[in-house]
């Protein structure tokens, strides 16, 4: 009767006592946080009660094994068992401590601050923080659970031995893992890049949706991801165009007759972005920029707050200016003019008569069509 009463005392104690203090904790934290709702940290910290009674149960198994009597031929297994579950839940409770301290730290900075280009950049160094840490929690949990095979242990001697050789080995192997995990690194403090950020890259332009130690997604307009090392963005050029303030300027380019009503047009512009919600007020213009033998060259300036409503402006006034061309102002649009080959003075054409005026004839064309951006 005791064979039997004292495995089931040992384990479903251990049961009983980590789920008493899993609820007791979770209930305490859940008052604070009611008590402090302007600190997050409380509810985040409710996350860690799984990783807890894991740790806890591990442990007082590993602790109260002996004196339970099951499988004597197989104790040193089980706990062998028990303490990799032991140290694998520790590690896990520990990268859901510095989560939730890392995240309540910057939701708190988030709060305080208004600025969005330093809110995006502590985002970016904390997350990046926070990947770090984890990886580094990982890689000591799994070097504790190999040494707790004693032909690890063993080994150990002749590892520290070679570790030299085989540093050099490995950096030379990972030498392009390694300058990633560093150009992340850079990325995050340096702030060259953010999260949230609009960058344009390879003339694809987009938001800067995930950056990790080694890869950058960036999401284009249309849904797409480009996936990219952390280290292009160290040693090849890009736009961003949140660098120092999400407000854009942009241009929308006519190419019209010499004849097109310049200020009409400056008068309709005006008319149209007071008409868009996606202007920002901030300013527009309008001039002739250049002019060819046939055309002239027309510029719209128009400004919004961000990459998205500046190319909703843009394409807002193109249409609309193009279309009140083509109905109030037809002969503004550009023409191809065909005429006769003009002669010297006093030289007869080829039906005896002197040229002295040309035939000229016209038609419109359709202005040349411009993609996004």
């Amino acid at each position: 009767m005791e064979n039997v009463l004292r495995p089931l005392i040992v384990i479903g104690g251990s049961l009983v006592v980590t789920l008493l203090v899993g609820w007791l904790v979770d209930l305490l934290l859940r008052r604070a946080d009611q008590r402090h709702h302007q600190v997050p940290l409380w509810g985040l910290l409710r996350r860690c009660r799984l990783p807890l009674q894991f740790a806890m149960c591990a442990a007082m198994l590993r602790g109260l094994y002996d004196q339970a009597e099951i499988a004597p031929k197989h104790s040193a297994g089980i706990g062998q068992v028990l303490t990799l579950v032991l140290i694998g839940s520790t590690a896990w409770l520990m990268v859901r401590i510095a989560t939730a301290v890392v995240e309540s730290s910057y939701s708190r900075y988030a709060h305080a601050h208004r600025d969005p280009a330093r809110v995006r950049r502590v985002r970016t160094q904390v997350t990046l923080i926070q990947r770090v840490v984890s990886a580094i929690v990982g890689v000591v949990a799994v070097a504790a659970m190999l040494l707790t095979f004693p032909a690890m242990r063993a080994a150990g001697a002749s590892l520290l031995a070679s570790a030299g050789i085989l540093g050099i080995v490995a950096g030379v192997a990972a030498q392009s893992t390694l300058a990633n995990m560093f150009a992340g690194l850079q990325i995050a403090f340096g702030d060259m890049v953010r999260l949230g950020d609009t960058v344009v890259v390879n003339g694809e332009w987009g938001t800067v949706d995930e950056i990790t130690l080694t890869f950058l997604t960036v999401r284009t307009w249309d849904e797409r991801r480009f996936t990219m090392p952390v280290s292009y963005f160290t040693s090849q050029p890009f736009e961003n165009w949140s660098r120092g303030g999400v407000q854009m300027t942009g241009t929308v380019f006519f190419h019209l007759d010499h004849s097109a009503p310049v200020e009409e047009m400056r008068n309709k512009l005006r008319d149209i972005l007071r008409e868009c919600s996606a202007w920002d007020g901030r300013d527009y213009g309008l001039a002739v920029t250049d002019s060819t033998p046939s055309t002239m060259e027309v510029r719209a300036l128009v400004t919004a707050k961000d990459a998205d409503d500046v190319w909703t402006v843009r394409v807002t006034v193109r249409e609309q200016m193009l279309r009140w061309l083509t109905v109030h102002h037809p002969y503004a649009l550009p023409r191809v003019n065909t005429a006769d080959a003009i002669l010297p003075p006093g030289t007869a054409s080829q039906n005896g008569t002197e040229n002295h005026r040309p035939r000229a004839r016209g038609r419109a064309v359709e202005p040349p069509r411009t993609g996004r951006g």
